[in-house]
């Protein structure tokens, strides 16, 4: 895949390579392309990256080709809810995990999308901006290239929907505490003094006597974040029963990630992709009259 850039008059003079990263390619890239690709050029003509650029040159070069990748194409079943020469967002369900791991070897979405990428007649590698819990449903994040990865992970935000058990107020909420390892528990979190900054910000969207629906949008990215803080103020995600909650209603944790905002690499332009309620949870917010009065265009 080749890059073209021109050079607006207000980088007259720069150094190639100081050209190159403010429009976000990175060092790593920048060394790749000169050692493993076919290099720089201005107007066709080869250039070094020492060597200045002058307004009106058309900069040009191709992406390295991507490395091998160990994940074994298989076919799982993938919805692509967007795809262009950048990005991927893929929607996940529930249950399924996002990567190989020691407990999931294999049947991941890593896997559904090397076997998508092999019937296209693609190579590439699965490269997730965004990861979410196997539990968790919603929406994932991939760039398509190294050049596209920083810049997709710098612009992405997220917003989750989750029921929650208990009643609480429509409208605006934070949550602010730290949080850190529960013990010695490898998977398990809870708000300490010991554990980092995190900040989670949410709305309730609508409220019944035994669930509540809420948009919440993770400002930190810790570790099952949202599940934790919701647990924090008394209000553990329905079906969670690592942090509190029932699985009476759902059988596994109700948080879906809904809506996926990024800019085009290139162009800067912001995308918003989304992914409507599952079937688990549209049952459990009909069954608690929360599917009223409120839009996804709201989120």
């Amino acid at each position: 895949m080749e890059l073209r850039y021109i050079v607006p008059p207000e980088a007259e003079g720069q150094r190639l390579g100081l050209f190159l990263r403010t429009r976000g390619v990175t060092a790593g890239l920048i060394r790749s392309v000169k050692h493993a690709g076919n290099g720089f050029f201005a107007d066709d003509v080869p250039l070094h990256t020492d060597r200045p650029v002058h307004a009106g040159q058309c900069i040009t070069f191709v992406l390295p080709p991507e490395p091998a990748t160990s994940v074994v194409p298989q076919p799982v079943p993938i919805t692509i809810a967007y795809e262009d020469d950048f990005a991927a967002v893929l929607d996940k369900p529930a249950g399924l995990a996002v990567h190989p791991t020691l407990n999931y070897p294999d049947g991941t979405l890593a896997n559904g999308w090397i076997y998508h990428l092999q019937q296209a007649g693609r190579t590439g590698v699965f490269r997730p901006v965004n990861r979410i819990d196997k539990n968790t449903s919603g929406l994932v994040l991939c760039a398509q290239n190294a050049f596209a990865a920083p810049l997709l992970g710098a612009s992405a935000e997220k917003r989750y929907l989750a029921i929650v058990q208990g009643q609480l107020p429509l409208g605006p909420g934070r949550v602010e505490a730290p949080i850190g390892r529960r013990g010695d528990s490898i998977i398990g979190r809870c708000v300490t003094p010991q554990g980092k900054y995190s900040l989670t910000e949410y709305q309730v969207l609508a409220a019944g006597k035994n669930h509540s629906l809420l948009a919440c949008t993770p400002r930190t990215g810790r570790t099952h974040q949202i599940r934790v803080h919701m647990s924090y103020i008394g209000h553990p995600l329905a079906g969670d029963t690592l942090y509190g909650g029932s699985a009476a209603a759902i059988g596994r944790h109700a948080l879906h990630c809904a809506v996926l905002w990024f800019c085009d690499p290139l162009t800067g332009e912001q995308r918003r992709i989304e992914s409507t309620l599952p079937p688990d949870m549209q049952t459990l917010a009909h069954e608690n009259g929360l599917l009223a009065g409120w839009e996804f265009a709201q989120l």
